[in-house]
Formats: structure tokens, sequence, C-alpha cells
């Protein structure tokens, strides 16, 4: 009897440890100059350090303070993020830079996925760049990611 408890307690902590989703945003500042600001439903929760949260992570933004943000990103550029295993095709991670107005370029930015889907992401260097949004039906600029467990490594002035 004990022997079948055991077993049965082995597999729910193989179940639970497998099944457990966690995703990292890494901030990499090379201007010289500003904060980098993590945010989610108006909560900061990061102003440079690395953050993990352990589950999905819906409807995030990063960008980086340089005085003339406002408090979502407006003036200034964003990195737009859902970060989440994916459960059906399609379904998992997705990140973009934006600049539809109230946003706008402020400094070259760089994401890129981590611990998986590793060096997919984009660029934008200037405020005319083709790699972020500028209206909402620039949907091709969107970089998605179907790993478990994928990150994002965000870099400004790279």
């Amino acid at each position: 009897m004990f022997a079948k408890v055991a077993a049965a307690v082995v597999l729910a902590v193989t179940i639970v440890g497998a099944s457990a989703e966690s995703h990292t945003v890494n901030f990499i500042n090379r201007c010289g100059r500003g904060t980098p600001q993590l945010l989610q439903n108006g909560r900061v929760l990061s102003t440079g350090g690395s953050f993990t949260s352990n589950g999905p992570f819906p409807a995030a933004i990063a960008y980086l303070q340089t005085g003339n943000c406002g408090f979502n990103g407006e003036n200034c550029m964003t990195v737009e993020m859902t970060l989440q295993n994916p459960t059906t095709a399609g379904s998992g991670s997705s990140a973009d830079l934006s600049l539809i107005p109230p946003l706008a370029f402020n400094v070259p930015t760089r994401f890129e996925y981590i611990n998986g889907c590793n060096g997919v992401g984009q660029t934008c260097s200037a405020g005319n760049c083709d790699t972020a949004f500028h209206v909402p039906s620039d949907t091709q600029v969107q970089r998605a990611c179907q790993t478990d467990n994928a990150g994002l490594q965000i870099t400004f002035c790279p």
C-alpha cells in the first residue's frame, strides 16, 4: 500500500513540475541614460532588473523611460508582449515593437526571445523603421514563439 501511495505522489509531483510555466524578461540598457520599465495592468513590475512570471504573462509592455515617456509609454516606443506556453498551434508567445500614436520613437530598441526561439526578434533603429507597428494593421511585425517557457531580452541602444 505504501509503495502505491509513494508512486502516486511521485507521479503527481512529476506532472505538476512538468506543467509549471515561467517566463523571464531581461533588460540591457546601452543608452547611458534612462530607466527600463516593465508594466502590466497599470503596475510597474520592473525598473531594469530581470522579472520572472510564474505562469502566463499576458498583455505587458516595456519601454525605456527617458524623461518624456508617459506612464504607459506615451511619447516613446514600446515592446508589447504576451508570454505563454502554447496550448494549441499558434497560441504561444507573441511580441512586437509599437510606434502607434501616441507612441513615438525615443531610442533604438531590440527584443529577442530567450530560452526558446533564441534569436527570433525585432529591432527598430529609427522612427521610420518597418519593423514596428505604425498603424494597427501592421501585424507582419509581430514575432511569435511556440516554445514552452520562452522569455524576452530587451536591449535599448543595441
